[in-house]
């Protein structure tokens, strides 16, 4: 499945299309309210436990259908909120691949404003994929801290413990770390537009900035696994209020197959002229040099950010930190005296 999924993007990078104001359908979704998610405000860890039939999930692993569940934590206090729910697995990968699933919370209507999951509908939660796995998933969660830290225009996730309760059998309850992530339509909000679905889309289609910064983004971290084409692990958001309101703005989600996060099971594409997700590779649209010293400047201001949201991470075993930071090193070394990055990027890049 996979490997299909990349298959249709590299064809469809070939394409050129109208301008995005142009397009075929266009799915527009404003569904939020005016109030921020508490969820999201906090950087401390969230444990709560999560009751369901984990029998029938992992036996099934099931996309559309849906089980009920209880979502259960401490408020901070000694009170216990209580939240019913649904849930069901999510991905395209990671649903057939891993022990535990992705996950998809489909939350009932609150009748308490105030706690954590308030003003939620539905909710992606990342799990650990496997027994073992969970400096992987530490990884990807650190990915997207550091992309939070290159800028706004990224999803804020939240950290968990969550302690999963079998309804089916009694059985001891398992621990993991998790994470959730915002949801679309309250990232679309927050940003002053809304998410939508085009059909026929290039990187012509996507405003300069945000196209360059999630590309190098991307190329920084060793990920080749996005699409614009294919909207393949990107969303892409109108802005009506902003300069240029017939071009979307471009955001980059979903890290495991990046090479510094290195999964066992993350290869490239065998279109792509790379052997592993640790070589780098630019899938930008080509700039001039000079445009290219122009976006690498951020880069360059947040280099200590970067590393620091790595190096500040209590949870994250002191070899898994090293490892990170020494990918990070193959990318800001190359921030030279003859500032070799960008000869690499007009190498790689693609007119499309």
């Amino acid at each position: 499945m996979k490997k299909l999924i990349c298959t249709l993007w590299v064809m469809a990078g070939f394409f050129i299309v109208p301008a995005f104001g142009q397009a075929d359908s266009v799915d527009v979704t404003y569904t939020v309210t005016d109030d921020y998610l508490n969820l999201f405000e906090s950087d401390e860890i969230l444990e709560v436990s999560l009751e369901f039939d984990i029998t029938t999930f992992r036996r099934k692993r099931s996309d559309v259908e849906y089980l009920d569940a209880q979502l259960k934590y401490t408020d901070g206090g000694t009170d216990t909120v209580v939240k019913d729910l649904r849930l069901r697995a999510r991905g395209e990968f990671r649903r057939t691949f891993c022990d535990y699933p992705p996950i998809r919370l489909n939350f009932k209507k609150s009748k308490s404003p105030d706690d954590e999951f308030s003003e939620i509908d539905k909710l992606k939660v990342v799990t650990h994929c496997k027994a073992g796995n969970e400096d992987y998933l530490l990884r990807e969660y650190l990915v997207y801290k550091m992309y939070n830290v290159l800028t706004d225009h990224s999803h804020r996730v939240r950290l968990m413990k969550i302690n999963y309760v079998n309804t089916n059998k009694q059985t001891k309850p398992m621990s993991a770390f998790a994470f959730v992530i915002e949801p679309d339509e309250y990232f679309a909000k927050r940003l002053g537009g809304a998410k939508i679905s085009m059909e026929k889309l290039t990187q012509k289609n996507i405003k300069p900035e945000s196209m360059d910064r999630t590309a190098i983004f991307n190329y920084m971290i060793g990920n080749v696994d996005w699409s614009v084409p294919g909207q393949h692990n990107i969303i892409i958001i109108s802005q009506p209020r902003t300069e240029r309101p017939d071009l979307g703005t471009i955001v980059a989600y979903d890290f495991d197959y990046s090479g510094i996060v290195n999964t066992d099971y993350a290869i490239p594409h065998e279109a792509l002229p790379i052997q592993s997700v640790r070589q780098r590779y630019y899938m930008g649209i080509c700039r001039t040099e000079e445009e290219f010293r122009k976006s690498l400047v951020q880069f360059e201001e947040k280099k200590d950010a970067f590393y620091q949201v790595i190096r500040e991470f209590p949870y994250l075993k002191e070899r898994s930190k090293k490892d990170m930071m020494t990918f990070m090193d193959g990318f800001f070394n190359m921030f030279d005296r003859r500032y070799s990055i960008v000869y690499s990027l007009l190498n790689n890049c693609k007119d499309f």
